[in-house]
């Protein structure tokens, strides 16, 4: 989603649907990075970019332009060709796109009140999509999943999604899900959860879309802040974990029931007169906290890389959690949270570099970022 923050360096920030790449768009272009190892794998200056999504690992980008170049209006959407470095089709709209998320076999296109959805490799439209103001263009896409399952806002006032099968395309559930309007939401690898956060900030919640019911219910704090990003833990099935930064600075973990297993020993009693979607957010087992993760208020964009169970120093079993964190001030850092299931924690940061001092100087300009 483009940045509105003037003093961010980075505009937009995003990775790809695997979380092996991830981009950034600046005032002077846009740049591709590998996660896993920091390697700067594409980059070209054509001015600025309020949108860069890729498609996994292949040379087709959506682009969107700020409008400072004639070229590069944030109305007109370029698939662009990393290979050939030139434009394979461009799409015209009457307002500003806010938003663009990408399958193998769709495109969608969020506006301001309208969201378009396109068969890929043919660019037709298959669905035009009425929607409520969505001004931040917030929109939730599962790509890996076999219906390509898309969320959006379905009320100004109150914190309700509507989801879609872009598949074929149709409407298949209203979720309501806060009281207050939306700010964040994200679907599960597999398309079958969706995890929301209202302007509020203070409960994140997680949702069972064949059903349309409640299954999670975290409280991330107290006091009001800004989500700025969410994100599922990769799984063919119920994912682990769920993480999500805020205007605080910090990184919230939230464990699921597929990483719960013996964490309610302790709290029996507890589980045995309150229904499991209020311990949920009671337990303290299912959530830990990391302080001052990133600057406060700036703008972050995360990926789960992956958890694995592990043994700690003390030989107990551990689960080991990756978290790849972009920040709009243009850094990239990387931390490894382990936790125990004593609900004993610790972290470290195993990366931090700088985005905007990266440069192609070993590397062609025209180098392909995809195999």
């Amino acid at each position: 989603m483009a940045s509105s923050s003037a003093p961010s360096h980075i505009i937009c920030a995003s990775f790809n649907q695997d979380n092996s790449l991830f981009s950034v768009g600046t005032k002077d272009g846009f740049k591709i990075f590998d996660a896993r190892n920091g390697r700067l794998c594409y980059e070209k200056n054509l001015g600025g970019f309020n949108i860069v999504e890729m498609l996994f690992g292949r040379s087709l980008l959506a682009i969107v332009g700020t409008g400072e170049q004639p070229a590069m209006s944030p109305r007109r959407l370029c698939l662009f060709n990393t290979i050939t470095g030139v434009s394979k089709k461009d799409l015209n709209f009457r307002t500003s796109i806010l938003a663009v998320r990408l399958s193998m076999t769709r495109l969608v296109v969020v506006l301001h009140d309208r969201t378009f959805v396109y068969d890929l490799n043919r660019t037709t439209i298959l669905e035009e999509i009425e929607t409520i103001p969505n001004t931040k263009g917030l929109c939730a896409f599962a790509p890996n999943s076999e219906e390509c399952y898309l969320a959006l806002p379905a009320s100004t006032s109150k914190g309700s999604a509507l989801v879609y099968k872009t598949s074929k395309p149709e409407l298949i559930c209203q979720i309501d899900a806060h009281q207050a309007p939306l700010a964040a939401m994200v679907f599960s690898s597999n398309g079958l959860y969706l995890a929301t956060a209202s302007e509020k900030g203070t409960m994140v919640r997680v949702h069972f879309i064949t059903q349309a019911t409640k299954s999670h219910s975290f409280r991330r704090g107290t006091y009001p802040s800004t989500i700025y990003s969410l994100a599922f833990s990769p799984s063919l099935d119920l994912p682990d974990v769920l993480v999500a930064t805020s205007s605080s600075g910090s990184l919230h973990m939230f464990f699921l029931d597929a990483a719960r297993n013996g964490r309610r020993q302790g709290n029996t009693l507890l589980s045995s007169v309150i229904p499991g979607s209020v311990t949920d957010a009671l337990d303290p087992a299912n959530h830990h906290v990391i302080h001052n993760v990133v600057p406060a208020n700036i703008k972050s964009c995360l990926a789960v890389h992956g958890v694995e169970n592990s043994q700690n120093s003390s030989k107990l079993p551990a689960l080991k959690t990756v978290i790849y964190i972009i920040t709009h001030d243009g850094y990239f850092r990387e931390y490894v949270i382990g936790t125990t299931k004593s609900n004993e924690s610790s972290w470290s940061l195993e990366r931090e570099f700088n985005l905007l001092e990266a440069g192609l100087s070993n590397l062609k300009q025209n180098e392909q970022h995809v195999d």
